[in-house]
């Protein structure tokens, strides 16, 4: 998600410690084959990794990009880098024990049943006031999710954005969100970011503050992403904000796809030839590859696909 961002902005980079697990060059080639094609020459000419002087571990020749001028130092000191590499490793296994704490899909309860005056409600409302108006069957988007998401795209388009939408239906096929992008208000809020972003803003804006049972009923009404839908009126392509957007995808899913959920990511229109998008995601860090794995997947219903035609 990062590297995505810091392309579409066009940073320069200095690198210190490498990520080999969620980075963009975590083969440490600096070939950056995690990147489109079209991405890996604008990182090779932008992220500079300057030497790490000695002889442990952490030593490493310079590579990339040549250190931009607002970098003074030619090499990064050894225990500059190894501490830098041990904080990452230390604070990952806390971030890690902040996940999975939402109850499984078996014990979700289905928020179309709850009052208009629940406080559950009330709030999805303020938040997309589309919110419960549309439902189909579970991880299968009909056309009737067409006029939301046509909506929105006109409405990014007028933010600035390419006319992208992305709608989030949960466990039981509820639309909870349509997003669009606000992008004259910055380059990086895409339909996607701001969808995911609302949803996280929502969920902790009702446990902020209350007690466990609280806590537990909002988890419960409004379950993880994971276990609902995120439908995209355009798919990925090979851009850096695409490429963001994948990454974004893969923290907000926080672990690996539930195994009866593998179409958690679905488009309706192509944003590039299957064949290619396949090869983007099988190229993509160990972590969003191996471990989440992100597999964008057409919907099945033609006639939402030809709605949007």
């Amino acid at each position: 998600m990062c590297a995505g961002a810091i392309l579409s902005a066009g940073f320069n980079v200095v690198v210190a410690a490498s990520d080999r697990n969620a980075g963009i060059d975590c083969d440490g080639t600096g070939t950056f084959a995690a990147l489109p094609p079209a991405l890996q020459q604008q990182a090779q000419q932008t992220f500079a990794y300057p030497a790490v002087l000695g002889t442990s571990s952490y030593a490493r020749e310079a590579k990339g990009a040549p250190p931009p001028s607002f970098f003074i130092g030619k090499t990064i000191a050894e225990p500059t880098l190894a501490l830098c590499s041990l904080v990452f490793e230390a604070t990952t296994e806390t971030v890690k024990d902040l996940f999975d704490n939402d109850p499984p899909r078996a014990a979700l309860l289905d928020p179309a049943t709850l009052p208009d005056d629940h406080p559950i409600v009330r709030a999805l409302k303020r938040t997309s006031p589309d919110a419960l108006t549309y439902r189909a069957a579970p991880r299968q988007p009909d056309a009737g999710l067409a006029p939301y998401l046509l909506h929105a795209m006109e409405r990014d388009r007028a933010q600035g954005g390419s006319g992208n939408a992305v709608a989030l239906l949960d466990a039981f096929g509820n639309l909870l969100l349509c997003s669009h992008g606000r992008r004259t208000q910055s380059g990086i809020r895409t339909a996607f970011m701001e969808c995911t972003r609302a949803y996280a803003q929502l969920r902790y804006k009702l446990m902020e503050g209350a007690d466990a049972a609280r806590q537990l009923e909002v988890r419960r009404y409004l379950g993880h992403p994971k276990d609902g839908t995120f439908v995209f009126a355009v798919g990925p392509d090979d851009s850096a904000h695409s490429f963001m957007e994948l990454g974004a995808y893969g923290s907000t899913m926080e672990g690996p796809l539930p195994a009866d959920n593998p179409a958690q990511f679905q488009y309706v229109k192509p944003g590039m030839p299957a064949d290619e998008l396949e090869r983007l995601c099988a190229s993509l860090p160990p972590l969003y590859r191996d471990l989440i794995g992100i597999r964008p997947m057409p919907v099945t219903d033609t006639a939402l696909a030809g709605a949007l035609d």
